[in-house]
């Protein structure tokens, strides 16, 4: 059986079994992929048509099996495929993932590493916040993307401060960012120059009706609500006081942006380009923000 073959049946098994994607791939195929190739210990660039030529890519009985029990394990767990490698990826950067935090996807990410918030960053920025940071991808990739920058990235979650923990270290990043507990903007420092945030979102209906794997990430970084915006009223409410006259937050809602409108129809907010489309990530100015507040 040659490597390409191997992905393709365990392609088929995963597509068969009605498995749900979203964390990390979004096809059987991508995902089957990413799966025969951590159990192999190959990397991820691995020429799927060498046709068997290359001795490193004679797949064994034992590895066979190997696989087979880990393509099994992802169908009857319904675990996503990251927390079974305990890896995810994001923007071409391996994260450590487990239980503990959702798998690393915010649309925030390609933003930055593409350069898109560069706009946003005023000029001699110093500070920024990473809100909600999980298990600390955003802040990593934004303490790469701006080395200029000192980071502070903060959660309620004290078990995903210990995921984010264990990123700073395989990133060499324990020195650039600090870690901070506590409920919102609660634990925030003083005056950001930007925040990003990739909030709790999901609105009631919704949650109740997540697939397995969606389940199985802690349902208090996904819960927003019965409209999806309980915790972002309060980050909008309470934003200024933690933000420099020029700064900007940078907001996720995923597919909640009727409800955000809704929430805050008076709020002038600048939608951005992702690949999901222009209505998942906005960015709201401090003048905004200001003249939201003016108008309560």
């Amino acid at each position: 059986m040659t490597l390409r073959q191997l992905i393709e049946s365990s392609a088929s098994a995963l597509e068969q079994a009605g498995v749900v994607f979203g964390h990390g791939t979004s096809n059987a195929f991508d995902e089957a992929a990413w799966l025969v190739l951590w159990q192999l210990g190959l990397p991820l660039d691995t020429d799927l048509d060498d046709g068997g030529t290359d001795p490193a890519l004679a797949i064994t009985q034992q590895q066979l099996d190997q696989v087979h029990a880990l393509v099994t394990r992802r169908i009857s767990s319904r675990q996503p495929a990251a927390y079974l490698m305990r890896e995810a990826w994001l923007q071409g950067l391996s994260f450590y993932c487990d239980e503990r935090a959702v798998v690393p996807r915010s649309l925030i990410a390609e933003l930055l590493v593409a350069g898109e918030l560069d706009y946003w960053l005023p000029q001699g920025s110093a500070r920024l916040l990473d809100l909600c940071t999980g298990g600390g991808s955003l802040a990593v990739l934004a303490a790469l993307a701006w080395p200029q920058l000192v980071v502070d990235a903060s959660d309620l979650s004290a078990q995903a401060l210990e995921v984010a923990q264990i990123n700073l270290q395989q990133h060499g990043l324990t020195g650039r960012i600090r870690l901070l507990q506590g409920d919102g903007l609660a634990a925030a420092d003083g005056h950001y120059d930007l925040i990003l945030c990739n909030p709790p979102y999901v609105n009631s209906a919704s949650m109740q009706n997540l697939p397995p794997e969606y389940r199985a990430e802690p349902a208090l970084a996904l819960d927003g609500g019965p409209d999806g915006m309980g915790f972002v009223r309060g980050l909008v409410r309470g934003a200024l006081a933690h933000l420099q006259p020029a700064a900007v937050l940078v907001l996720e809602v995923g597919n909640e942006r009727a409800n955000f409108e809704s929430a805050f129809p008076r709020l002038q907010a600048v939608w951005l380009d992702t690949s999901a489309g222009a209505d998942q990530v906005c960015a709201l100015t401090h003048a905004a923000l200001a003249a939201l507040n003016t108008h309560r």
